[in-house]
């Protein structure tokens, strides 16, 4: 009796708790590299800049510029890269569907012979595949996820990857400027913000990864870091050979 009560406590704390994270958003991947981007990016851009010993007007410009650049950039190249993916896809889906309509006999065979190679015996496959072939639309999903290893219904959206890489961006490009924006007058609190930023950033991202808050947290650091201490280190030479 107890190894009875036992597996059916096991059994509804797996039903209970037996969830995985969304990994096929449209949202998440643009919004990640964004944030980053814009962060590493304008982070080096500005520290570059003021190693070469320029006026505080001219980095706060450049920290802009770098901002506007930056985030319609991103923008314009997710949306050309996602739509382009999803215009393959769906012409893809059209070849699938046309093969549905033509050769309906053709593709329940190919649907059985695969379920047939997973182990399904025979005439369990065939009759499985008979049934699922009833619905035009259900035959396109299965034969879309089996042999392309795509969802119909869950394609990613150009838009929403052009505005949260957008949005990412600009929010991660800001941090660099706005110590500047509140008044101050070195590089260093911008620096500092930047590199928290990168930090709480990479903390972020292990919510829906297998790494560490703080594992992820450093290695993002160390990344703009080092980005920002080599660019600094090039501006000041070009200063110096500027000029000498």
């Amino acid at each position: 009796m107890s190894i009875i009560e036992t597996d059916a406590v096991l059994h509804e704390a797996h039903r209970d708790n037996h969830t995985h994270r969304d990994v096929n958003g449209g949202w998440l991947r643009p919004a990640v590299f964004g944030a980053m981007d814009g962060l590493v990016s304008n982070l080096a851009l500005m520290t570059g800049v003021a190693g070469g010993a320029v006026s505080h007007r001219t980095i706060v410009i450049t920290g802009l510029a770098g901002l506007a650049a930056g985030a319609f950039s991103m923008a314009a190249g997710e949306y050309t890269s996602v739509a382009s993916q999803r215009e393959l896809v769906e012409a893809e889906l059209d070849v699938e569907r046309r093969e549905l309509r033509r050769h309906p006999q053709d593709e329940e065979r190919e649907l059985a012979a695969l379920y047939e190679s997973r182990g399904v015996e025979t005439g369990l496959a065939r009759e499985v595949a008979r049934q699922l072939s009833r619905d035009p639309e259900q035959a396109l999903e299965i034969h879309a996820r089996e042999e392309l290893g795509i969802d119909p219904g869950d394609l990613p959206s150009p838009l929403v990857a052009a505005v949260s890489s957008f949005g990412a961006f600009a929010l991660g490009a800001l941090l660099p400027v706005l110590p500047y924006l509140l008044g101050a007058d070195a590089m260093w609190p911008a620096v500092l913000l930047a590199l928290a930023g990168l930090f709480g950033c990479g903390a972020v991202v292990a919510r829906v990864t297998a790494r560490s808050w703080w594992f992820s947290g450093l290695r993002q650091l160390a990344l703009g870091g080092a980005a920002a201490a080599i660019t600094y280190g090039l501006g000041s030479l070009f200063g110096v050979a500027a000029g000498g």
